[in-house]
């Protein structure tokens, strides 16, 4: 079912923003695509929906705190899609999909898509290219915590003097996070 949720989810999203921003160019449009579908995003739309308390979980899950687990969260509002696409079709799919998971615009652009579409680690390499710079490396230096609740340290380096790190609740928001630190620091080209 989750396989299928994530199909609809990612051909409706897709959908409804070439219809609502004809003119994007694609990676923009990729962008907002990747944070709609984001583990993140369907994890504040579970919340919204209160999907964790309508989990049936094992013992072991429902000790380790599986009802507000972002993963849990998010692949339930996934098999939610395609239990609605198996039982109302394609138009309860879209309508369920334009009603929970995409932002409301009313109020402009801006602020239905928030800062968090920035993919840090994209505009790092990018930054780097335009300036004749190395590839960014990233290492993963510190991990620390349960496994259920690890904090990450993540290093980018470009070249040998630039640098940066910071700490996140997973390698990707890590590594992004240390991306946007050293982005900071390096000049428009």
């Amino acid at each position: 079912m989750e396989f299928l949720g994530d199909a609809i989810l990612g051909f409706v999203v897709s959908e409804a923003l070439f219809a609502s921003f004809p003119s994007y160019p694609e990676g923009k449009l990729s962008k907002l695509k990747s944070w709609l579908v984001s583990a993140s995003h369907l994890h504040s739309v579970a919340e919204k929906l209160v999907l964790g308390d309508a989990l049936l979980l094992g013992k072991g899950e429902e000790m380790s705190g599986g009802r507000a687990k972002k993963a849990i969260l998010s692949n339930a509002v996934e098999a939610l899609l395609a239990a609605v696409y198996l039982d109302g079709g394609q138009d309860a799919a879209r309508a369920f999909v334009h009603r929970f998971v995409l932002p409301d615009t009313s109020n402009g652009i801006d602020a239905a898509y928030p800062d968090t579409v920035a993919d840090f680690k994209s505009a790092l390499q990018e930054r780097a290219q335009a300036l004749n710079l190395p590839q960014p490396k990233y290492q993963i230096v510190e991990e620390r915590g349960p496994e259920h609740a690890k904090t990450f340290t993540v290093e980018v380096r470009v070249g040998k003097a630039l640098t940066a790190s910071a700490e996140g609740v997973s390698k990707k928001d890590a590594g992004q996070r240390a991306a946007e630190k050293l982005l900071f620091h390096l000049p428009s080209p």
